[in-house]
């Protein structure tokens, strides 16, 4: 397989420039709803969003969406008829070979609807279904950050963990469809583990999650850890990830600490995922990466992660498996969702 080279989030191409047969990638996450349009070779030619509207129920939000790839095709002179396939990516626990998406836990509404073939009558295309995070997973795969690998492993840290797997290019769905549920693995098996979002105990997202980061920071300061945290809560500021780096930067100790103690977490995890699928490459995505590459702790982060894994894991992964953030960020997902239904139609077409 050539692997195409890394797509620049940012950057969209002329259609002109476009490598036929296009594919459009939907999406869906609580709150907002991302659709891109893409090349053969995982180039975005055109994008944008629209609110999900959640408690308006699945049927209009597809319906909307169609109506919005519509107007997106339309402005570059093309219809429906120039798009190939679609993918979609939605969250919770789905039903993938049936196309339903089953109790997800941040769409109330849309509770055992037939998500997939609701968007193929609505655009009168082949959709192929997948979790969210496996399609942000196969965007970074495909044309991100790892995508000089057959393999990889994605992990998502912003309010919870989520996580998605690539092997041997295939993502990874599960024979129940709970496959890649990366936040979900055991990091301590203990009685008193910390409870993880979904009713489980020491589940990694439990630890090493925005959520988590939270709570243990209440828990230090209650327990009178010093820290210039103190004053803001104080003043009626709400603890988040963003105040701790913004106070870990000024030198405050205890913030710095508990991000690091987070990137040991994380990289628990990262091990026991190595181990398992024995990945070319481990990225980390998600809105909590403190700064990522470009900041002084996003960096310090990354580098605890990695001496956590150079620490636990076997000699040979522990050398040679690539650690890294995630370079597509907000785009990974409709990319990813794309590229899954060009996967599927070029495998159709054979």
């Amino acid at each position: 397989m050539v692997c195409p080279a890394m797509v620049a989030p940012d950057d969209l191409i002329p259609l002109d420039d476009a490598a036929r047969p296009l594919f459009a990638g939907v999406d869906v996450g609580g709150t907002g709803v991302k659709i891109g349009l893409v090349d053969d070779q995982g180039r975005t030619i055109a994008r944008t969003k629209m609110a999900t509207l959640e408690e308006r129920g699945p049927g209009d939000c597809i319906e909307r969406a169609v109506r919005t790839l519509r107007g997106e095709l339309d402005q570059l002179g093309l219809t429906m008829e120039d798009v190939a396939a679609v993918g979609l990516g939605t969250p919770g626990t789905m039903d993938i070979p049936r196309g339903m998406i089953l109790e997800p836990p941040n769409l109330p509404h849309w509770r055992d609807f037939p998500v997939r073939d609701c968007l193929a009558a609505a655009c009168g295309k082949q959709v192929a279904f997948a979790n969210d995070a496996n399609a942000a997973a196969y965007g970074e795969y495909w044309v991100g950050g790892g995508r000089d690998y057959e393999s990889m492993v994605m992990l998502t840290l912003g309010t919870g963990v989520g996580g998605g797997i690539i092997v041997d290019h295939v993502p990874v769905d599960g024979e129940n469809s709970h496959g890649s549920e990366c936040g979900h693995i055991i990091i301590d098996y203990t009685d008193d583990a910390r409870m993880c979002p979904c009713g489980q105990k020491g589940h990694l997202e439990a630890y090493a999650s925005a959520t988590a980061l939270v709570k243990r920071t209440r828990e230090a300061l209650a327990a009178g850890r010093a820290s210039s945290l103190t004053e803001r809560v104080v003043e009626g500021e709400e603890v988040s990830g963003l105040m701790l780096a913004q106070e870990a930067e000024k030198g405050d100790q205890l913030s710095l600490d508990l991000i690091l103690e987070t990137a040991m977490y994380v990289g628990v995890g990262a091990v026991s995922l190595m181990h398992t699928i024995d990945p070319g490459a481990v990225i980390l995505g998600g809105a909590m990466n403190f700064g990522g590459r470009d900041s002084p702790l996003g960096r310090r982060f990354l580098e605890r992660v990695r001496e956590e894994v150079r620490r636990r894991a076997f000699p040979i992964p522990a050398q040679k498996t690539v650690i890294d953030f995630a370079v597509l960020v907000g785009h990974a997902g409709y990319i990813g969702a794309a590229g899954i239904a060009r996967q599927a139609y070029h495998k159709k077409q054979g």
